[in-house]
Order: structure tokens, then C-alpha cells, then sequence
């Protein structure tokens, strides 16, 4: 039985970190989705002694209530729209292709900025272990899953310390394992699950992706 509610994001990453391990993989990759993914995959790359990396992922918003998703785009050109919303909306092809343009934009510039000049991990008969803080409705976890998808992954494995039961029935169908560690039976909201939600800055996942990867380095000159 886990307690909850976690103190913050390291705590949960480390009891995700803890029920991972029981279910050994070889050379596994771990990619969290920014921002507050990144402390969970941190704890869980240091235990499985894997590297950790990012997918960004963003929301395509309707021009007049940019709240109100009408698709999401990930790396390279993938992107899903949801058509008949789009339709129901009367949005344009000109209208989404704008934002297209711009999200895009602000991904390159997210990627760049979070792997500081690294290029992206190749992906192809990898394990990968893709994290988040949580999932409420799971949408965004949704397209990252199908774009790591995209990228031919041997295993791929969705953990998050809590999440809705409609969220991990839909994305358990959609991967080869959900590892969730508590889902209750009533659930509004990811923070109400942490006792610390504080959010996550961008210079804090700089600084947690840059420490990991030079360990890492660290590790593989030691081993030579």
C-alpha cells in the first residue's frame, strides 16, 4: 500500500523507482515530459542506471479559446489533430497550420533549450520508460506515447506515481506495461496528490538534465 498523499515529486520518483525495478529491463531509456516529469525521471534513471531525456509536448489550441485543445505536436513533424472537433468548430486549415507554426516554434525552442545542444536519443529497439507526474486526463501522455511510438521502441513502459482510473484504462491499452502506484477512486487534480506541487522551472530541468548526463559521462569513462 502506498501513502499518500507524496511529499513532492522526488519522493514519488523514488517509490516509482522502487516498483520499476522489480520489473528489470536491459538498457532502458527514461523520457520524462516536462517540467514536473523531469524530477520523477531523474529518481528513476539513477535507479535503473539509465539516461534520462525529455519529449516535449504541445498543445494545439482553438485560435479563440486557446485552452481548448484542438490536436498536440510532438518532436520531428509528428502531430495529432482532432478532426472532429476541428469540424464541430469550423476551424480553417489556415487557422491550424498557424498553430502548427507556432507551437513548433516553441518545441524547437524547449528542446534546444532543456538538451542544451545534445541531439535527441535514437529510439529504434530501445526499452523506454516515459514519465510523467501524473495523469488526469492523460491527453498529453496520449500523443507522447504514440510519438515514442512513431520512433520503433522494442518496449515501452508509462509510469507516474498517480493517476485517474479513465486515464491509465485508456493509455494501459495503448503501451506494453502502465506501472501507476496509486489510482484512486476519486480524482480532480495531480496536485492534490503531492503535499509540495511547487512547479518546475526551466532552469530546474536544465540543471537536472545536465547533472544526469554528465554522470552518466562520468560512469562510461570510469568503465573504459
Amino acid at each position: 500500500m502506498v501513502k499518500v498523499p507524496f511529499e513532492d515529486r522526488v519522493a514519488g520518483g523514488k517509490l516509482l523507482a522502487a516498483e520499476l525495478r522489480k520489473h528489470p529491463m536491459k538498457d532502458p531509456i527514461v523520457l520524462a515530459l516536462p517540467r514536473g516529469g523531469v524530477p520523477i525521471g531523474c529518481e528513476i534513471a539513477k535507479a535503473l542506471d539509465a539516461p534520462l531525456d525529455v519529449v516535449v509536448v504541445r498543445k494545439l489550441g482553438v485560435p479563440w479559446q486557446p485552452e481548448l485543445a484542438m490536436g498536440a505536436i510532438a518532436g520531428g513533424s509528428f502531430q495529432v489533430l482532432d478532426r472532429e472537433l476541428i469540424a464541430q468548430l469550423d476551424v480553417s486549415e489556415e487557422e491550424i497550420e498557424h498553430a502548427i507554426a507556432r507551437e513548433r516554434e516553441e518545441l524547437r525552442r524547449r528542446e534546444a533549450l532543456y538538451r542544451g545542444g545534445r541531439a535527441a536519443p535514437d529510439l529504434h529497439g530501445r526499452n523506454v520508460v516515459l514519465v510523467d507526474d501524473g495523469l488526469a486526463t492523460g491527453a498529453t501522455m496520449t500523443v507522447a506515447v504514440r510519438y515514442v511510438r512513431s520512433l520503433s521502441p522494442a518496449k515501452l513502459v508509462v509510469a507516474v506515481p498517480v493517476g485517474s482510473i479513465e486515464a491509465c484504462g485508456k493509455l494501459a491499452k495503448e503501451v506494453d506495461k502502465l506501472v501507476c502506484l496509486h489510482i484512486p477512486e476519486w480524482f480532480s487534480a495531480v496536485g492534490e496528490w503531492y503535499r509540495d506541487f511547487r512547479q518546475v522551472s526551466d532552469t530546474e530541468v536544465q540543471v537536472m538534465l545536465n547533472e544526469m548526463e554528465f554522470s552518466r559521462r562520468s560512469r562510461l569513462a570510469v568503465n573504459l
